[in-house]
């Protein structure tokens, strides 16, 4: 459990995802990252000199990304802050907030800044030597969509794993459509009054598309409407499976960043000193290969255990959802309605964008335990390698 790790309210944004081969489709993911953050610094009046520490997580490589943190925080204005890179899949944001929460924690660093961000969109062809190979010809890799569609180790594409959990817990798609169909509702709550929930926490992206042009993203673009009805009418992805193409994510791009620092500092950055945010633990899980959406149950219950709390005590739960079959497969583990967990959105319906996915939830939870005045709460999640990670925090309100 820790003690010493806090968030600033409003210490934090995420980016709008922008859909695949979109808006931000021709963007370097790391520069984009740090134009981004140092608007957001600019804008809340801030001096990115001021961290002594960054964690940059990314999935997907962009060119000279080899120089990773260092680069970033140089381009981001804070030239004498030193980094590192932190690459764990769809759980790279958490990972990136316990490296960030230990550092504190022991004592070696005292304000970090976590800056997450990718590009699913036109990802690298890679191309690696094989000088024994006939002919000297070299093996090429498609990074994103390879990687998508067969995991080394257990063999299968990553929908292969959401079926054989729903296989074996005996879903339908009827479940899966009737689940997607609420989480979409659940998004739609964020639009409400001009989109008054997202804009809590939400940092418009900047691309030049010429030296007089400059677009500007302000909301998720790539979200498509859906209902009952539509999601009845559209077929599994796999023959026999119970996805469609409705009941799974969809890739994405975009970032998101999150200042994690003591408590005194984050009162010093509130937005409201009368709010408290800290991070208490964090878990972790791997299970049995092939069966993906199962791993974030077990890191959620570590993640809780360590917190000394049960789900019974959890105000807001936020999930990330590749496929439907997560959300099915946590609720009846844990004994509770799958209509609990991720109001105002979740990455089934606003994208995934690997690298700063599970970063976006967390804000949004954030938002969502100041709105209910306080409390406890969960993220949770798997990722690539049939793994998962967790995340709970406390948000105490005076306000």
């Amino acid at each position: 459990m820790f003690t010493k790790a806090y968030i600033p309210f409003r210490g934090y944004y995420s980016s709008p995802f922008a859909k695949w081969q979109g808006t931000l489709s021709t963007e370097h993911s790391l520069k984009l990252g740090a134009q981004t953050a140092a608007r957001w610094f600019a804008d809340k009046g801030w001096d990115p000199k001021q961290f002594d520490y960054l964690y940059l997580g990314y999935t997907i490589h962009q060119k000279q990304a080899f120089y990773g943190a260092p680069w970033v925080a140089g381009m981001i204005g804070a030239e004498e802050v030193p980094g590192c890179n932190v690459s764990q899949a769809c759980s790279t944001s958490t990972t990136c907030l316990y490296y960030a929460a230990a550092g504190l924690e022991s004592g070696a660093m005292g304000h970090v800044l976590t800056l997450m961000t990718d590009r699913c969109s036109n990802g690298p062809h890679v191309l690696w030597p094989n000088p024994l190979g006939p002919g000297g010809q070299m093996v090429a890799e498609d990074w994103v969509m390879e990687n998508f569609n067969r995991d080394p180790f257990a063999k299968n594409a990553m929908i292969q794993t959401a079926e054989n959990v729903a296989k074996e817990i005996g879903v339908t798609k009827e479940e899966c459509d009737e689940l997607t169909a609420i989480r979409y509702e659940q998004y739609t709550k964020a639009l409400e009054n001009d989109r008054a929930f997202q804009r809590r926490y939400m940092f418009p992206v900047e691309v030049r598309v010429s030296k007089k042009k400059t677009l500007t993203l302000e909301a998720d673009e790539g979200i498509i409407p859906t209902d009952r009805e539509a999601l009845a009418k559209l077929p599994p992805v796999l023959q026999g499976g119970v996805h469609s193409f409705g009941a799974q994510t969809h890739p994405a791009d975009g970032n998101c960043a999150v200042v994690v620092t003591t408590r005194d500092r984050a009162r010093e950055l509130s937005a409201d000193p009368g709010v408290e945010i800290q991070i208490l633990s964090y878990g972790f899980a791997r299970v049995r290969k092939g069966f993906m959406p199962m791993a974030p149950v077990p890191a959620a219950r570590m993640a809780l255990e360590r917190a000394g709390i049960t789900i019974d005590q959890v105000a807001a739960l936020k999930t990330h959802n590749p496929f439907v079959v997560n959300d099915i497969y946590f609720a009846r583990e844990f004994g509770i309605d799958p209509a609990q967990a991720n109001n105002y959105g979740s990455p089934l319906i606003f994208g995934h964008p690997q690298g700063p996915t599970a970063g976006r939830c967390v804000i949004e939870m954030i938002e969502e335990l100041v709105e209910k005045g306080g409390g406890y709460g969960l993220f949770t999640g798997c990722a690539a390698g049939d793994t998962g990670a967790a995340l709970v925090v406390k948000v105490d309100s005076k306000g």
